[in-house]
This record gives structure tokens, sequence and C-alpha cells, in this order.
């Protein structure tokens, strides 16, 4: 693991990807951008199943190229043993190796944690999956819906008259990548003391009951679940969407102080005598009667002019804004929130790395999405040392 002159918090670090779809090669992808250098293991000839997700660009997905931006592709197939052999020489030089594969799927090709850590026991192992490790539900296969259905969060999502609701991207998958992604970065710091790898398990299920804190502090407060409350908010009111007189937008309003300017901006500065508003539970039983005072001086008002007089009596406040809205806003440009590659294939393609910035990345990692295999030659010869005749050998077999 190289640090000397580290122009990347992780340059120097090799992890092996060998995870597909989303919540491991998302976890991949963050190391990756990072400074890492990620090589994905994916099977000959079809790859990463996200690889046949729409929309491709010129034949390429957009999904997989998001979430793999970056690493190298080096095609292995593991159900041979010149496969395996193959991978667990790289594993020994590794410091790094994700892995989404349902419980008990390692062990058949001989690639678990106690088979791996012989070879390598500096290795950080790292496994994702729907339920953990062990347990009863261990073997449970496992997708976002599924999590989200069993992990609350359907519960207390959508409307009080309706059915529950998923959230509507794949935050389960997304949480546990990040989750793992952090985790392996304590475990490299530990690694750094100890001189020892470890395993990692995260389950999906662990992780979306985790992000679930407002609920969790009403429920192991002795309160009952709030349920589905829609927008507004199962603890603070006014903080909900309200309707201007060309849409909705959101209003923030999370204590007493940012309820006085509130009211002063609306024009009702009496509301703070009112014992119904006095404080967030009142108001919170009273929210309805808030909502017909808001929307009473928001029925004449455009979004932007209401946003503007919220703004200056610094109020939370925003407009309901398209993804697409959020990417284009002068703020997000300038953030810099988003890259462009040329792919050789796909053509200009839009890359969203990590978001997080820091002063001591003074280098920007690699963004190029692979092609399926592109590597796989370049690996074998520089690290493994096999030469051409025993890499078209290892093709013809289909091991590569």
């Amino acid at each position: 693991m190289t640090t000397h002159n580290a122009s990347r918090p992780l340059q120097g670090v090799k992890v092996l990807d060998l995870s597909r779809v989303l919540a491991g090669p998302y976890c991949a992808s963050l190391l990756n951008d990072l400074g890492a250098e990620v090589t994905k293991i994916e099977m000959p000839g079809t790859g990463d199943d996200s690889r046949a997700f729409t929309p491709h660009l010129h034949g390429e997905s957009s999904y997989f190229m998001l979430l793999n931006h970056g690493k190298k592709s080096l095609t292995l197939n593991l159900k041979s043993p010149e496969g395996r052999a193959l991978l667990e020489q790289l594993i020994e030089s590794a410091d790094v190796l994700v892995e989404n594969f349902r419980p008990g799927v390692t062990s058949r090709l001989g690639l678990d944690y106690d088979a791996v850590k012989k070879i390598n026991p500096k290795l950080i192992y790292a496994s994702i999956s729907g339920f953990g490790q062990q347990g009863p539900l261990a073997h449970k296969a496992a997708y976002d819906h599924v999590i989200q259905a069993m992990g609350g969060i359907m519960q207390v999502t959508g409307w009080a008259n309706g059915e529950p609701t998923r959230v509507g991207d794949a935050i389960g998958d997304v949480v546990s990548g990040l989750y793992c992604s952090w985790g392996i970065l304590a475990a490299l710091l530990q690694r750094g003391i100890t001189g020892q790898g470890q395993h990692i398990d995260v389950a999906m299920l662990d992780a979306m009951v985790s992000m679930q804190m407002v609920s969790l502090t009403q429920l192991l407060g002795g309160m009952p679940l709030a349920g589905r409350l829609g927008n507004s908010h199962p603890i603070s009111a006014p903080m909900d969407s309200y309707r201007a007189a060309d849409g909705y937008l959101v209003i923030a309003v999370a204590n007493d102080s940012l309820f006085r300017r509130l009211a002063e901006a609306i024009g009702k500065p009496e509301l703070t005598q009112d014992a119904r508003f006095a404080a967030d539970p009142q108001r919170l039983k009273h929210q309805y009667e808030l909502r017909v005072l808001i929307e009473a001086w928001l029925h004449d008002k455009s979004i932007v002019e209401a946003l503007a007089l919220l703004d200056q009596f610094g109020i939370p406040a925003a407009p309901v804004w398209g993804l697409d809205e959020v990417l284009k806003s002068p703020h997000v440009v300038e953030r810099g929130l988003l890259h462009q590659v040329i792919h050789p294939v796909a053509g200009e393609v839009t890359i969203l790395p990590q978001p997080v910035k820091m002063s001591g990345m003074t280098e920007l990692p690699e963004l190029m999405p692979p092609r399926l295999g592109e590597h796989t030659r370049e690996i074998l010869g520089e690290r493994l040392g096999l030469s051409a005749a025993e890499m078209d050998k290892l093709q013809q077999q289909g091991v590569i």
C-alpha cells in the first residue's frame, strides 16, 4: 500500500471487485473515487448483469458505466479451477475484496473469507448481502424492493390513507454500498495498526433500519410510530409541502425561533401568542390550521416570489426540483458534481463520482468506464506474468 506523496487518499490500494449490479459496485466505485486501483472481475461473455440494463449509449449501459467508472475489467470464469487459481494469485497482492453474492456462494466456489485469509491474512474482505452472513434470513434472496418492504421504511412512506410506498430510488443498495466503503476504510486504518485483515459483513436490512433515525427515536423512546404522513414531519410543524400560485414549495420550521420568523414573514406576528402554536407539540397538533394560514399567504405568490420573501427571513424553504433541474442548477454546476469523459464506444459519457470535496486530494481519479474484459490481458500479463500464449490458451478454454 503506497502512501508516499499520495495525491489521493487511497493511492496504492488494490481492490478486487467481485460484485455486480448496485450495492457492491457502488462501494467499489467509491473506493476508486478516492484513488484506489479497482479491478472488476466479470464473467466472460456476459459480465456484470447491469451491462444489459437500459438505457444504452451505442451498446454501453449508462447504468453500468455510472457505477463502474474508473475500474479495470478482467474476465474470469470463477467456476473453473483455472479461473479460481488466477483469482487466488491476484488475492495475494490485493488489499481489499468486495463481493455481494448470496451467502454460501463463495463457500461453494472455495473463495469464502476463511479460505481467502489463508492466502492473504492482510486482506480486507467485504461482503454485502440482503440479510447478512448469519441469521434465519441469511440465505433469502433480496433486492432493494424486498429490503424496503422488510426494513420498516415503506410503513412510514406515503400518505396516511394510502398504501405503504417505496422510496423512489434504490436507497437500500446505495446506503449499503456507502456503509461498506466506510467499513473498509476503518479496516484499512486498523490494519495499519495490527497488520491483520478482517471480514466486513454488511446487511442491507441492517443498513435500512439504521437510516430511520427519527422513527427510531420515537419507537425506542416509547412512542408509537407516526405512520405515513405524506410530506409532513412526525415531530416538527410547519414542515411540509405547500401550494403556491404556480406549484408547490417546501417550508421547514423546526424550532420556536424559526416559527417567530415565519409568522413575521407571512404578516401574522400575532401567531406567536396563539396557544395552539406555542411550541412544536402544539403546532404539530394544529398543523392543519397552520397549513390554511400559510397557503392563504401563498395563494397569489409564485414559488420564486415566496422563496425570495422566506429567504429574507432566513427560513429554510425550497422549490420541489426534479433531478434534471438539480443537475442544471448554477449551484450544482459550480460544485462540479458531474464530469464528462469520452468513451471509445459510447461517446461522451457523464459520470458522477463520489461528492465529498477533500483539500488533500489534488488529482481526480480515473473515471473512464471499462468495456467488458478490456484489461484482462494487461492485468494477467503485468501482475501475474502470463505470456500471450498462456492467455490465448485460457481464452480458448473459456477461462478468460
